[in-house]
């Protein structure tokens, strides 16, 4: 061989080599997500630099800042046009700046920061040793009952690390539902998962059932996000690319360059449906769907009552977003081998969340089941398959993490000698002792339950008609049966505290700060403003409803 032909050889192989795009960044149009990195970030930096005493307002303040400008940074993109006619792919293709990712977003950090005001909250415990406690452990490095968590009580010490693990949490919250690449959504589910599994061990009281449920979430969260990242290798050798869009047409054959590789493994249906189905597990896992619901119950009741109520509202929120958009985006083609299969979850989580919470007698435990049975209310608008679907689940989500959020901060009021008084025989009676805090209750309670003139029954009335819009006729009526079913026991828990006696040496109502007033107050607005006038908020779903493929 020449060394001419050797040379032409080398410079053919060499030149697409030289051609490395730069990456292009849309800084703007990531705005949100980095502006919360970024208070995460500087959280972590006053840990390690600010003084003990001064850390919790700093903390606070920066987080509230952090928050409140990350949602008018999203309002400004939806005013801007991303939202409809400008949504597209940023960051090289890895995140989706459309209407769904707004929307949820928006819901995202507006749950987080109403979340967050829980976290902040300092006076419903009486003060110890002089100093004003919260919901979460004085020093979590320290045994429960040692003689080292006891000087730190004593020395006033607090976890102020909270804010930025949640800021941190948050974060990855916004990329998962905008994920726009398999790569991109595993390591947003990493990032979202870490932080809530270390927050859910640093309950003040009952330390060791708190940690327990760390454990368990941890370790069915890490064999999650395994089946997870398995399914996303099998996609990948399935079309030969982790972006949503090639993958789409992979799958819809509509690809425009076939090579003789890709041509082999796009014959193999089960790595693709292998690989589909691992994805979707990982993600009805993080939604808590029957049958990978084990851990909710659990998590819930050991879980510090604030981050409860976030992880209950925010993540769900987050999960059905990446849910949505890799069912309608990715898979669409494949949806006669996925619609029966969500069916069948749809109506099982309908009906197994709704059946086994009449048997709880701990109000969290109730609350967790009770979520179960939302994620399959959910699921009913997710397996519609048409705009109306999106929209529907869209407003169902931002009608329950307010709820959800309410309902937890109200459970963090009434207590008794041992911290929090969850057990249901607790609440007899309550409506006498604190009419308002009962009455507050009764309403989320209700929007649970769908009643109408709450955001429940909007939300519920919207995904419903969606499903049987979308030839779903049987899941309705399904849904409808478990909405009976749940009804009863959401009842029963108000005709507990109104129509029962009260207990001579029951709990007692804490008097809140502001901060889970405030927190109270936005999840009542919420519910009564969505399910009196409903109509604004469905038009702004619709609108948000399209993905960009």
């Amino acid at each position: 061989m020449s060394t001419s032909a050797v040379h032409s050889l080398w410079t053919t192989a060499a030149d697409p080599i030289l051609k490395i795009d730069t990456p292009k960044i849309e800084y703007g149009q990531l705005s949100p997500t980095l502006i919360v990195v970024g208070a995460a970030v500087v959280g972590v930096l006053i840990e390690a630099v600010v003084p003990r005493k001064a850390r919790y307002h700093s903390q606070v303040f920066v987080s509230v800042v952090a928050l409140v400008a990350a949602f008018a940074a999203v309002v400004a993109l939806a005013a801007g046009g991303y939202a409809t006619t400008k949504s597209g792919i940023a960051a090289m293709g890895a995140i989706a700046v459309d209407g769904p990712a707004l929307f949820l977003q928006g819901t995202i950090l507006l749950a987080a920061l109403v979340g967050l005001f829980t976290f902040a909250e300092r006076r419903l415990d009486p003060a110890a040793h002089g100093n004003r406690v919260d919901s979460f452990a004085a020093q979590a490095a320290s045994v429960p009952g040692s003689d080292s968590e006891k000087a730190a009580v004593k020395a006033g010490f607090t976890t102020t690390e909270v804010f930025p693990l949640l800021m941190f949490a948050v974060a990855g919250m916004l990329i998962f539902p905008a994920a726009n690449d398999l790569l991109t959504l595993f390591i947003a589910l990493e990032v979202l998962s870490l932080p809530l599994y270390l927050m859910c061990a640093l309950a003040r009281r009952k330390r060791l059932m708190s940690q327990e449920a760390a454990v368990k979430y941890f370790l069915l969260g890490a064999f999650a996000s395994a089946f997870t990242l398995f399914g996303i290798a099998m996609l990948y050798g399935y079309a030969g690319s982790v972006s949503y869009a090639t993958i789409a047409q992979v799958v819809d054959g509509t690809v425009p360059d076939v090579t003789p590789a890709l041509a082999d493994t796009m014959g193999n249906d089960a790595l693709l449906l292998v690989g589909a189905a691992m994805i979707v597990m990982g993600l009805l896992f993080k939604v808590g769907a029957v049958p990978f619901h084990m851990w909710t119950p659990d998590v819930y009741q050991g879980a510090p009552t604030p981050v409860t109520g976030f992880m209950a509202a925010a993540t769900k929120v987050a999960a059905f977003g990446a849910l949505l958009r890799i069912l309608y985006v990715v898979l669409p083609g494949l949806r006669w081998d996925w619609r029966p299969v969500m069916w069948g979850v749809a109506i099982v989580t309908m009906l197994g969340g709704a059946i086994v919470a009449i048997t709880q007698t701990d109000i969290k435990r109730l609350l967790a089941y009770s979520s179960i049975a939302h994620a399959g209310f959910i699921l009913a608008g997710v397996i519609a398959t048409t705009p109306d679907g999106v929209s529907s689940v869209l407003f169902y989500l931002a009608a329950y993490s307010f709820v959800t959020i309410g309902a937890f901060a109200v459970v963090t009021l009434v207590r008794d000698a041992g911290g929090e008084a969850t057990h249901l025989s607790n609440w007899a009676g309550l409506g006498r002792r604190s009419p308002l805090v009962a009455a507050v209750f009764a309403v989320f309670l209700l929007a649970f339950a769908g009643i109408p003139l709450t955001s429940g029954f909007a939300g519920k009335f919207a995904v419903f008609k969606a499903a049987a819009e979308g030839g779903a006729g049987p899941l309705v009526v399904v849904g409808v049966i478990s909405s009976a079913i749940a009804a009863f026991f959401y009842i029963r828990v108000i005709v507990l505290m109104f129509f029962s006696e009260p207990r001579p040496e029951g709990p007692t109502v804490a008097v809140p700060s502001p901060l889970t007033m405030t927190a109270i107050g936005v999840g009542v607005a919420v519910t009564l403003v969505l399910g009196v006038a409903p109509q604004y908020f469905l038009d702004l779903a619709n609108q948000a409803g399209v993905f960009v493929r």
